[in-house]
């Protein structure tokens, strides 16, 4: 075998139909069938269009609101916080202490809440606190300072 014999596998390769030149490509109307808009140049066919059937985005129906102001908080349990105090030994646990060990994200908001038991005195720091949280903290001996 030598280079100038090498050629594709059969019905691997197929040539094009030139379309649009005439007779022997195949008649006037180059695959696009008789008239309408769809045989002529320019046409451009809606997203989602169906033939005229309702489409898919208007069947179905809308429902929910989405509120643009409501602040979406990340929630941090007592017994995670029992957990960071002890890994990390330390008395003061915030928001940088809870980005660096991987339990928020840098964009979020924490709310502590109160699922746990806390035995160490820890002064905590985050954007919200839920009561139980609160009255948890300080019974420790710690407390919950809130930040903007």
């Amino acid at each position: 075998m030598k280079l100038h014999e090498l050629k594709p596998a059969d019905g691997a390769t197929k040539n094009n139909k030139r379309l649009g030149r005439g007779q022997g490509s195949g008649g006037s109307t180059a695959g696009r069938g008789h008239k309408g808009a769809q045989s002529r140049s320019g046409y451009h066919k809606k997203i989602g269009f169906e033939g005229g059937q309702m489409p898919l985005q208007r069947r179905v129906p809308k429902f929910g609101f989405k509120n643009n102001n409501k602040i979406y908080f990340k929630p941090i349990n007592l017994d995670v916080l029992e957990e960071l105090a002890q890994k990390t030994s330390s008395s003061t646990i915030d928001f940088d202490l809870m980005v660096t060990n991987g339990i928020i994200g840098k964009k979020d908001k924490v709310k502590i809440l109160g699922r746990g038991e806390l035995k160490a005195k820890i002064n905590v720091s985050a954007h919200s606190f839920s009561e139980v949280a609160t009255k948890a903290i300080q019974q420790a001996g710690g407390s919950a300072t809130t930040i903007d």
